[in-house]
């Protein structure tokens, strides 16, 4: 890990003095290093499974929908290696009454968003990884964020949001189930994906 983080350094430092900015001025001196430890750490869920996140499952015998919302998250576009943040949430339909603690869903989002990603990407996968961690018979995954590539660059589109939704299972099939778990969800569904 050493080398690498050496190697981004000095690729930091080659990137900035590329652009003519001095880094002997302005106590600029350590902002390589400091902008090497930043990304590592924004993208600590490269090469991560999820499947260890999940624990000891817990056996309810409840045979309602689970609910997991408003989960924030930050995470970098990988067009463009600016963030996109904003919220998570999740609605679960468990097999034979298998939850999970909801702190794991937390460590669920953190993980995958750490890493360069595309919002609909970042949405799939979540709703993906709760399908087969827990065996759930049903996802439904919303993500609501604001992308800065939209609001620092050309379109400077400021206050606009970006909804992607995923279905799984049941969901994908039951449009009465699929309307209960938007129901859940309260001011993030969309009628149009209904």
């Amino acid at each position: 890990m050493r080398d690498t983080n050496e190697r981004a350094v000095r690729a930091m430092r080659d990137f900035l003095e590329a652009l003519g900015i001095d880094l002997a001025a302005r106590g600029m001196e350590k902002t390589p290093e400091r902008v090497a430890k930043m990304y590592a750490s924004l993208f600590d869920g490269l090469g991560c499974d999820t499947k260890d996140l999940w624990g000891e499952l817990f056996h309810t015998g409840a045979d309602g929908l689970v609910a997991v919302r408003h989960m924030p998250f930050h995470s970098m576009c990988e067009h463009h290696l600016v963030p996109f943040f904003g919220e998570v949430s999740i609605v679960y339909l468990p097999r034979d009454g298998q939850v999970a603690g909801f702190g794991k869903f937390v460590k669920l989002v953190d993980r995958l968003a750490h890493q360069p990603q595309l919002q609909e990407r970042l949405t799939a996968q979540i709703a993906h990884a709760v399908a087969d961690g827990l065996g759930a018979r049903g996802v439904l995954t919303v993500v609501t964020a604001q992308q800065l590539c939209m609001t620092m660059r050309d379109s400077r589109a400021h206050g606009t949001q970006t909804v992607t939704s995923e279905y799984t299972g049941a969901f994908a099939t039951d449009h009465g189930l699929c309307q209960q778990a938007w129901s859940l969800l309260e001011g993030v569904r969309n009628d149009s994906n209904a």
